[in-house]
């Protein structure tokens, strides 16, 4: 009887805390008037029409300019007073790896081993995850799910955040390998009391290796008889042909500088720096060299003790007024709980000198250029997936960002979370309106 009831018990937990179903396959026409649209590129409609049909956005209009027949639409959303965003994009993200960080058995975000490209990050992707729901609420739909750890953490691959398992959530697979770039200078101390920063004595050491690596990767790929197949050679061979990109994670001067040489070195097609701090010292470099950066996360500390303490704030700015293509991140301590936090990092860019509509960018259509999702994703622009969502006020402040309605492939998508959950649940005990 202990036993029954303890099982009964179990299992009405799991029912309370159970996550939102998938939404299923949209068959209806809807149409989105009067919010303000940004469109993502730049643009703004004030008063906007946006059509759905399945899928697909099949009209971005001015609702001022035109005369709308709303008898074909199934369903009609009044967004007056709100704003209509494209779907946020997580760049370099962890989500769904990892849900309890003391557990080992829940970490799948690293393998052992120092170059493993043949790890694919997409099979430990979980859907179920509590902190998923969450993030979404703010508008975050998609994310690039990014292992760790090695030198080669493997392979990242793209997802939208409303399915059942990893085989449906995955838009893009194997998008592009990680190399996690030596580091030039290492920190002593531990972090309640950092020592002085010292050079790395085994850089160059570190550097060849890295070198050799894409030296015998190359071969490999050029080879016309492999023999045995190896796996990791096997999983390279995309960086030479331009089929992948090659994410290095690096921060400081010198790191971009041989980066930047390892590109030339093998003639690689598609390179983005992740992290990037002082990669607006190296801006007319990168830009020349047709190189992206994946930006740091805004919410961090300054590298120097010189330095401005506000620095990582102006960082966007910087790179924008250099002309060089990033998008932002927010990779870093408890990441996967901090991606609902992605719009507001962009908010404090943009009050650091980053125009409001570039912000909105940094987090949508740079993400999809640099993510090689733009034909599809990234923006509110007919023919492309509606993949969007409608907030009651400014989504990238934090005071107003209110999500009313999301829609991931035209599906209406359930914005409930546990934490939602609690708080209603909370706000009625104590008769809180």
């Amino acid at each position: 009887m202990k036993l029954q009831s303890l099982i009964a018990l179990i299992f009405a937990a799991a029912i309370g805390t159970a996550q939102p179903t998938p939404a299923p396959a949209n068959n209806q026409k809807i149409l989105i008037l009067n919010g303000t649209c940004h469109v993502g590129t730049g643009k703004v409609i004030k008063k906007s029409a946006i059509g759905i049909d399945g899928d697909e956005i099949v009209m971005v209009k001015d609702a001022l300019a035109l005369t709308i027949d709303t008898t074909g639409y199934d369903e009609i959303i009044d967004a007056t007073g709100h704003h209509v965003y494209p779907g946020f994009i997580a760049a370099n993200s962890t989500l769904g790896l990892a849900d309890i960080d003391a557990v080992r058995a829940n970490r799948d975000y690293r393998e052992v081993g120092t170059y493993n490209p043949h790890v694919r990050s997409i099979i430990a992707y979980n859907t179920d995850s509590d902190i998923t729901p969450t993030v979404r609420t703010n508008g975050i739909l998609m994310g690039q799910i990014t292992p760790r750890g090695g030198r080669i953490s493997g392979s990242s691959s793209i997802v939208q955040f409303d399915a059942w398992n990893w085989e449906d959530a995955v838009i893009k697979m194997d998008d592009g390998i990680h190399l996690n770039w030596p580091r030039a200078i290492q920190q002593t101390g531990w972090w309640a009391e950092p020592g002085p920063a010292k050079k790395s004595e085994k850089y160059e050491e570190q550097v060849k290796e890295v070198e050799q690596f894409f030296k015998e990767a190359k071969a490999y790929a050029e080879a016309k008889d492999h023999g045995e197949i190896d796996l990791r050679m096997k999983a390279m061979e995309g960086l030479f042909d331009g089929s992948k990109t090659l994410f290095i994670h690096a921060s400081l001067y010198r790191e971009i500088n041989d980066l930047l040489n390892l590109k030339k070195k093998f003639d690689l097609e598609k390179v983005v720096i992740v992290g990037g701090y002082d990669a607006h010292l190296h801006a007319k470099r990168i830009s020349s060299e047709n190189v992206s950066v994946v930006l740091q996360r805004v919410h961090s500390l300054p590298e120097r003790s010189q330095e401005d303490i506000y620095l990582p704030y102006k960082m966007a700015a910087i790179l924008h007024d250099a002309n060089v293509k990033f998008c932002l991140e927010g990779a870093g301590d408890m990441e996967r709980m901090n991606t609902r936090n992605l719009p507001f990092y962009a908010g404090t860019a943009v009050a650091h000198g980053l125009p409001y509509e570039d912000a909105v960018r940094s987090i949508t259509l740079s993400v999809a250029e640099i993510l090689g999702l733009d034909k599809d994703y990234g923006s509110i622009e007919k023919g492309k997936k509606a993949t969007l969502f409608i907030s009651k006020g400014d989504a990238l402040d934090i005071t107003s960002n209110d999500v009313s309605y999301a829609f991931i492939d035209g599906r209406k998508i359930d914005l409930n979370n546990h934490q939602k959950e609690n708080y209603e649940k909370y706000k009625a005990k104590y008769e809180l309106k």
